[in-house]
């Protein structure tokens, strides 16, 4: 089967459940309040009764519904696509669909639609939609981890940022890329890349593309215009796709953007105001803390009880931490250790196992036998949900670390401070404590660069398993 037609096919059979998953939201949200209803509700009938007075307005919003997810493409795999993205765009699409069904039902005058099935409908709609494709997502990244439909990429470029590629590549086997190889005009070796060389110069694309079947090129270097429109023009005879890394992408702050003036396309590097986009996060950490907050209280209680049996001491630790703008504050954790641990630092700190300024070791001696199990699973943390509500932290955003420990006058940390530290962040989802020093801080220097709501949602979704698993944390 050609690949296109394989594609229509897979489009078609997106289309049918979304259908299918949408009239089934609504008829359960019938269901619910079928009291109200002047009409009896069967999910055969539901778009067809005669009796039913809404069967019109069903039909337009699963219509709706359907035409909004195809707008923002949603009847694509995209395998690059964040999966907080891609809820967000279902909800933007079901919001348009709703907003059309009642400007219908205001045209054509149909009275007594009731708001709670309106309500229920919306709910159901995105959990189910968004249920299906989280689903979706795993079973194709399950496929493509196993070798169905990978494509072979090479990377123009083995410098900092063609290494740093590959290795994001290599961590995300569900995006199906096999990368063959560097080309580069100036390296012989690429980098600290283990895995894949440079197998030729720019000017021996053609020949390597057609001899490794190479189907995708991310070019990353940007210093001959001539050799860039040379690669283009090769890669469209050769029905090879082509993918850019912005040039400067590291030193920017927020979203890229692209339209057209005119015929020409035009690459936004936008900049919202850091003041509205902090006021956003916070409202946000406001309402996610405080619901956790009031969730976790049993688990405190238990936890405090644990600690006061396991060893001598009070239940909480505090540390003194770098805030946003350099302010200091005190950072709460469960105790861990035994107590006036802080006091023989300078007996152990020879033993450090990381590099930098931080002070890490595996087997810390002054660690209880309940404190090993909660720094593992960083329960520790957990009062750090105080500290958000304080607005002195965040969920996400660079680790703050303690000022004993490090040196404010450090040039690369004062970046860090820009914004409010967080409970998790790129450091927790990508190794914690086996990742080096120098690393975390490019990471959190990136990170506030590029900060947006998704990438926040993203880094929380993320560290769930890499909290359960205990990887890197001691």
């Amino acid at each position: 089967m050609r690949p296109k037609n394989k594609n229509s096919i897979i489009r078609f059979l997106y289309i049918v459940l979304d259908i299918y998953i949408t009239y089934v939201a609504i008829f359960i949200a019938c269901l619910f309040r079928q009291e109200i209803l002047t009409f009896p509700v069967s999910f055969h009938y539901l778009l067809v009764d005669q009796d039913n007075p809404f069967r019109i307005l069903f039909l337009s919003w699963i219509f709706l519904t359907v035409f909004f997810n195809n707008l923002h493409g949603l009847y694509q795999t995209r395998r690059e696509l964040f999966e907080g993205v891609e809820i967000w765009l279902i909800i933007k699409s079901i919001c348009l669909s709703s907003l059309g069904m009642i400007t219908l039902q205001y045209i054509l005058k149909i009275p007594g639609f009731p708001r709670s099935i309106f309500i229920i409908s919306i709910i159901l709609m995105i959990l189910s939609l968004s249920l299906w494709r989280a689903i979706k997502r795993v079973f194709v990244e399950y496929l493509v981890s196993h070798g169905y439909n990978n494509f072979n990429a090479l990377i123009i470029g083995a410098g900092r940022i063609g290494t740093a590629l590959f290795k994001e590549i290599e961590k995300r086997p569900g995006l199906g890329i096999r990368v063959v190889g560097f080309l580069d005009d100036l390296k012989v070796e690429a980098g600290d890349s283990k895995h894949a060389k440079v197998l030729g110069k720019i000017s021996d694309f053609a020949e390597i593309a057609r001899k490794e079947f190479v189907n995708k090129i991310f070019i990353t270097v940007h210093h001959d215009s001539n050799a860039f429109l040379n690669l283009l023009e090769q890669a469209r005879e050769m029905n090879i796709a082509v993918r850019v890394v912005p040039q400067g992408f590291d030193l920017t702050s927020g979203e890229f953007f692209k339209y057209n003036i005119g015929l020409i396309p035009i690459l936004e590097y936008a900049d919202v105001q850091n003041l509205r986009k902090q006021a956003g996060k916070r409202i946000f950490d406001l309402i996610i803390s405080l619901a956790a907050f009031i969730v976790l209280l049993p688990v405190f209680f238990v936890i405090g009880v644990i600690i006061k049996f396991d060893s001598a001491g009070p239940v909480f630790y505090m540390s003194k931490r770098y805030g946003k703008g350099g302010k200091i504050f005190n950072m709460y954790k469960f105790r861990s250790m035994t107590r006036n641990a802080d006091k023989s630092l300078d007996q152990i700190r020879h033993q450090n196992e990381v590099d930098g300024p931080i002070f890490k070791i595996k087997k810390d001696p002054r660690v209880t036998k309940f404190g090993a199990i909660l720094r593992k699973y960083s329960l520790d943390e957990l009062p750090q949900i105080i500290n958000v509500l304080q607005g002195e932290m965040s969920l996400v955003g660079p680790r703050p670390l303690p000022i004993d420990q490090i040196e404010k006058e450090d040039l690369k940390q004062l970046k860090r401070l820009e914004v409010r530290p967080g409970m998790t962040g790129l450091w927790q989802i990508r190794g914690r404590s086996d990742v080096a020093f120098s690393r975390l801080v490019k990471w959190d220097i990136w990170y506030i660069n590029n900060w947006s709501f998704w990438l926040d949602l993203n880094i929380l979704f993320q560290t769930i398993p890499v909290v359960l698993k205990g990887k890197g944390a001691y």
